[in-house]
């Protein structure tokens, strides 16, 4: 089965072909032939263990692939729409400050800091009307 060549994303425009560009991490199955075999497995046992991890390698190296036509086929799509990096960012930023203003802790939050800027205001005009009249006494 060659399909580890192949992009098996049915949608695609590109069925059956991969990207020159695209490439996949090594899966090394020499380390798995030169480990020595655990104890209390048979000569069958472990040649089925090493043919089952030999075919999970090889599914592994054709999802990267599956994973990566995908998000080639994603980003197409959002050029096409003109969604781009920066409007998803900027989305996600108002979506989270949105998120911000409607929690519990800010709005205590906002509710303390207006309660101390009013105190401070009234402390402020207070000292203001204090030095007036000073001032005005020394006149």
């Amino acid at each position: 089965m060659d399909s580890a060549g192949q992009d098996i994303n049915l949608n695609s425009p590109n069925k059956g072909l991969l990207s020159d560009s695209m490439t996949d991490v090594p899966v090394d199955t020499g380390v798995a032939a030169r480990a020595p075999a655990v104890e209390g497995l048979t000569e069958a046992e472990e040649e089925e263990l090493r043919a089952e991890l030999a075919k999970v390698e090889e599914e592994i190296v054709t999802l990267r692939q599956v994973l990566a036509a995908k998000e080639r086929h994603c980003g197409e799509l959002k050029r096409k729409l003109g969604l781009s990096a920066l409007e998803g960012l900027k989305q996600n930023l108002s979506r989270s400050w949105h998120d911000v203003q409607v929690s519990n802790a800010y709005k205590k939050t906002q509710e303390t800091l207006s309660q101390a800027g009013q105190k401070t205001s009234v402390a402020l005009s207070t000292v203001g009307s204090a030095i007036s009249r000073k001032l005005g006494d020394m006149r």
